[in-house]
């Protein structure tokens, strides 16, 4: 489970002449619940998702993932992981090495755990690309890799920052689809900022809409966006 209560951030300005921006966020999140999170440019979305990723450090509220306080762990101590635009290969390593790095930053990796990531490879689809370089992929490949490391580390949370926007429209489907194909078989909890209603469509159970720093509406997806009833939602979505 993620929750977040009144977990908030104020951006000062430089200047004492402008106003501070107050961001504060309520969300409650069941575990192994797909969550994406939508709304205009600069309301709040990536806010919310650093503060939750550990990057940017709330002034004040509180963060708790599977009932645990974290809200002042460094990133790399928190229970998840994160897929952004940039899949953040190392160039010099293997398909095999990039991934292994999901269980041993060293790659000190016993039988056991080279057999895992055989098999994570293979549910991702890089099998026969174990050997293969960053720069002998596609694209879309090597975010395969990205999120294979990720589901190897078998955190309860995985952060997704539009990591597929850059890919054609069909490989982008296919990568959101083997999200939800993946995540729901290891009961992952996935909060995934996107600015398309579609693919909130496509791979959420849950979806909040942001707006002005704050979630207005929070509920099932599909409701949200095909009926919805708040009128700086309908704005968003282009409906009168």
């Amino acid at each position: 489970m993620l929750e977040l209560k009144q977990l908030c951030h104020i951006y000062r300005p430089a200047t004492c002449r402008g106003e501070a921006t107050r961001l504060c966020f309520d969300l409650e999140v069941n575990k192994g619940d797909i969550v994406a999170l939508i709304g205009p440019s600069g309301a709040g979305k990536s806010t919310l998702l650093a503060m939750v990723a550990g990057f940017l450090l709330p002034d004040s509220g509180r963060l708790l993932i599977e009932g645990s306080n974290v809200e002042h762990l460094h990133p790399a101590k928190r229970p998840l992981s994160i897929l952004f635009q940039e899949h953040n290969l190392f160039p010099h390593l293997s398909v095999f090495e990039n991934i292994g790095l999901g269980l041993h930053p060293g790659l000190k990796l016993d039988a056991s755990q080279k057999e895992e990531i055989v098999v994570a490879a293979a549910k991702v689809g890089l099998q026969n690309y174990l050997e293969r370089l960053p720069e002998q992929l596609s694209g879309g490949q090597r975010q395969r890799v990205a999120l294979a490391r990720c589901l190897l580390r078998k955190r309860p949370l995985l952060l997704l920052d539009e990591p597929f926007s850059a890919l054609d429209p069909a490989l982008h489907q296919e990568m959101l689809e083997l999200v939800r194909k993946l995540a729901n078989e290891q009961g992952t909890t996935v909060l995934m900022v996107t600015h398309s209603p579609d693919d909130a469509l496509k791979i959420a159970d849950k979806c909040a809409f942001i707006d002005q720093g704050t979630i207005k509406v929070f509920g099932s997806a599909r409701e949200l966006i095909e009926a919805p009833q708040d009128d700086a939602l309908k704005r968003y979505l282009g409906q009168r």
